[in-house]
């Protein structure tokens, strides 16, 4: 059985929603409460945030890129834990326009399918019984979204305070909780979101911080009471099969962006992950199957990764006899160079005609659907995935033949198509599932 659980959303990015996801699991995980932690939509870095708040590996779960069945053999990695804490992302309703069978891939979609009530993270900043209003709106406009109150955060003063709960029990709204406004409880941001739980070497102090202010604002007991939902997983879900049985997996600070799921799929069906570290000048296994560059920030290291002819020269040797493939900033690497933001070309693994340029900035976001014109290892043509795409690298030029035909959500073509080179392959996009 799948325990009871909760959502954490707010009406906007920025609210505070994640300050009070990771106080809200390590304050339950230090009352001895085992805490499943899931993270709504496509997000690469808070899901390492919550595993090192609670001590469980937190999952993505998507209604867009998932179909039931995946959604049902996720949600069942939380089966014996005592309570669910799924992280929104966005604004509580944000998602895609619903297409088919799809989900919007919004917050509110997994909260009604799902059953776990929504707990709404308010920032009251310059407002007072208005954020009532706000608030109202948020419960009130699908009746079919569970809705368990709201967290007031940014609150300036004790008036302050007392007056927006003025406004909240006029409407009907349950408080659970209060949180003053605090500068230094923030965590540094770059461009694809939170800087990553790695590169924080004080980042279990900074977890016990929050835990000890969500802890004195905010009601627990109350909290615990208003978790519903979930019950049992659908009994014939499956998480991702592996795309090769022995995989080379380059994981450090400039490759960390693959989703849980597919690894914690990928080992349950057998295979064999044998992680290494291009930024250590670290080779891939010579035993592997296959080598599987992720995405992260590689823009970041590209003079280190430059020169890295240890790690380099032995993913030129793996490509001689067995596939190699790279996810948005593993894609990048195994082009032929890539342009930091200052303008300065590194030199990559060449085993791809293509160069990509930071210097020349430009937001790619969205959810993907592609059909392969050429297989990932055993992931054969003519497959369906769907995925993500967010990274801000502009393609300088492109030689090679299509990975793949790409659409966004709205079933529009999407010029960014990957590469294949023989036995290498690349894209923008990150993998979430696939289907026949």
């Amino acid at each position: 059985m799948i325990p009871p659980g909760v959502i954490i959303a707010a009406p906007a990015s920025g609210s505070g929603k994640t300050t009070v996801m990771l106080g809200l699991l390590r304050a339950l995980a230090e009352d001895g409460l085992a805490v499943q932690p899931f993270k709504n939509g496509p997000d690469y870095i808070d899901p390492a945030f919550h595993r090192a708040a609670c001590g469980r590996p937190s999952f993505n779960l998507d209604s867009w890129a998932m179909d039931e069945g995946l959604l049902g053999a996720i949600t069942a990695r939380g089966e014996g834990a005592d309570l669910v804490l799924a992280e929104g992302s966005m604004g509580l309703f944000d998602g895609v326009a619903s297409s088919g069978a799809s989900g919007t891939g919004a917050t509110a979609d997994l909260a009604r399918r799902m059953g776990w009530p929504v707990v709404l993270v308010l920032d009251v900043s310059g407002q007072a019984q208005s954020a009532a209003a706000t608030a109202l709106g948020f419960a009130r406009l699908d009746s079919a979204l569970p809705f368990a109150g709201v967290i007031l955060n940014r609150v300036a003063s004790p008036r302050h305070e007392r007056l927006v709960r003025v406004g909240m029990a006029a409407a009907g709204l349950p408080v659970l909780g209060a949180l003053p406004r605090r500068a230094d409880l923030v965590l540094p941001e770059r461009h694809l979101g939170l800087v990553q739980a790695v590169e924080h070497p004080d980042l279990d102090r900074r977890i016990a911080d929050y835990a000890a202010f969500v802890r004195a604002h905010v009601d627990l007991h109350a909290l615990r009471r208003a978790a519903a939902g979930a019950g049992v997983a659908a009994p014939d879900g499956r998480l991702p099969p592996p795309p090769a049985q022995r995989i080379a997996i380059a994981q450090d600070a400039a490759f960390s962006f693959l989703y849980p799921h597919l690894l914690q799929g990928w080992r349950q069906a057998g295979a064999e992950i044998l992680p290494f570290s291009p930024l250590a000048d670290q080779a891939p296994d010579p035993a592997a199957d296959l080598v599987w560059l992720p995405g992260g920030y590689p823009e970041l290291h590209a003079g280190t990764i430059a020169a890295a002819t240890t790690c380099l020269d032995a993913l030129r040797r793996h490509a001689e006899t067995r596939p190699v493939h790279g996810e948005c900033g593993g894609y990048m690497v195994l082009g032929e160079a890539l342009i930091d933001k200052d303008g300065t070309a590194h030199r990559m693994a060449g085993l791809l005609g293509l160069v990509t340029s930071h210097a020349q900035r430009r937001l790619h976001l969205g959810y993907r659907r592609a059909t392969l014109a050429a297989p990932i290892a055993s992931l054969a043509a003519g497959i369906h995935l769907s995925g993500h795409e967010f990274h801000y690298a502009t393609i300088v030029s492109q030689v090679d033949a299509a990975l793949a035909t790409v659409t966004d959500a709205d079933g529009n073509p999407v010029p960014e198509t990957g590469s294949v080179r023989e036995r290498v392959t690349g894209s923008f996009f990150h993998l979430i599932a696939a289907a026949a």
